[in-house]
């Protein structure tokens, strides 16, 4: 099969791979039918996540159909049409029971990590029955590959870990999928104001469209006094972080209320200050997290209702054997107008 494969830091190469096999019970082999490439393969490109090693396929999202299945699957059978969680669970370690799948003992983010992945042909997915969800029928596939990680973590480590609620004041910093994701959950819960930071105008004004109420260019390096000129000088309850760099956390630290709640959702590959001279007695509250998942089911239920429209996250369109041509799109963002790029097998 043709397969995405990480060679070290900053190379990669489309490769023939063998087709995966059956190693445990509890194992499926999906085919691929879509496919995507997120910002964390970037950040394991660029070698901030040593789990990763060369030789390893990349990907973590993805959607496709049951191919086989190993003989202790008992909710999918071959043929079945399959969303592939970017967090594989066994849904009976200490952490799985208590829904903190991204710690599973044997599982968590491992695809496209510690065991090949989605930017194949095919794919071993481990503990089947807990990390792959049936596509209802009639549902836009594409649309349901936003829903393999960047929704969920949006939603999870952002929205939820940020404590936004109705009439609150919110900031993301990072328009890029994942901070448009939290943008279009956050709006499950009314906050009265959503200001959106970014250095690309463009990302920015689509975030004015998903429904951000403010935009900020933080290339002239005043986006703090910005931020407090709309809030009155009082700062945001929320401050999501969807970036991954140290100049990114430390604003949220700058702009954020006493009370308020910062939520980490960037991966950082490089050491952060946290100036708790600046933040011993503001009530500040500090969150991370990796996505756990938990959230997919109630997504594809507000997703199959047309209550949000991840499809306006799609931006280009690849075939498998052009995938590198997807990844330099993906990277130059800022000259491609890329959001997320949908990879066809």
């Amino acid at each position: 099969m043709k397969a995405l494969v990480y060679k070290g830091p900053g190379e990669k190469a489309l490769e023939n791979r063998p087709k995966p096999e059956i190693t445990a019970p509890t194992d499926a082999i999906v085919t691929i039918t879509k496919t995507t490439i997120c910002g964390t393969d970037l950040h394991i490109l660029k070698g901030d996540v040593p789990s990763c090693q060369p030789g390893r396929i990349l990907g973590h999202e993805g959607v496709g159909i049951i191919d086989q299945i190993g003989s202790g699957v008992t909710t999918f059978k071959p043929g079945d049409r399959v969303l592939i969680s970017c967090i594989s669970a066994c849904g009976k370690c200490v952490y799985c029971r208590k829904n903190m799948y991204s710690h599973c003992t044997t599982g968590g983010w491992i695809l496209g990590n510690t065991i090949d992945g989605t930017q194949a042909e095919f794919v071993r997915i481990p503990y089947a029955d807990t990390s792959l969800y049936l596509i209802p029928e009639g549902a836009d596939e594409e649309v349901l590959v936003m829903l393999s990680d960047i929704l969920p973590t949006g939603f999870e480590c952002g929205v939820l870990n940020g404590k936004v609620q109705p009439g609150s004041t919110i900031a993301i910093i990072g328009a890029g999928p994942v901070g448009l994701a939290a943008l279009l959950t956050a709006q499950f819960y009314s906050p009265a104001e959503i200001i959106v930071i970014d250095l690309d105008d463009n990302r920015l004004a689509v975030a004015k469209r998903f429904g951000a109420t403010s935009v900020i260019n933080s290339a002239d390096g005043k986006a703090l006094e910005t931020v407090m000129k709309i809030t009155g000088d009082r700062g945001v309850d929320t401050a999501i972080e969807a970036v991954g760099i140290p100049a990114t956390f430390e604003l949220c630290t700058t702009i954020i209320a006493p009370g308020g709640t910062i939520a980490n959702v960037g991966v950082h590959g490089t050491k952060v200050d946290l100036h708790l001279e600046n933040l011993w007695d503001r009530n500040v509250t500090i969150t991370t997290q990796l996505v756990n998942t938990v959230s997919t089911p109630m997504l594809l239920n507000v997703v199959g209702a047309h209550k949000i429209d991840p499809k306006l996250l799609i931006t280009h369109h690849f075939k498998l054997d052009d995938i590198l041509d997807a990844y330099e799109t993906f990277v130059k963002a800022a000259n491609t107008k890329a959001l997320k790029v949908i990879i066809e097998t």
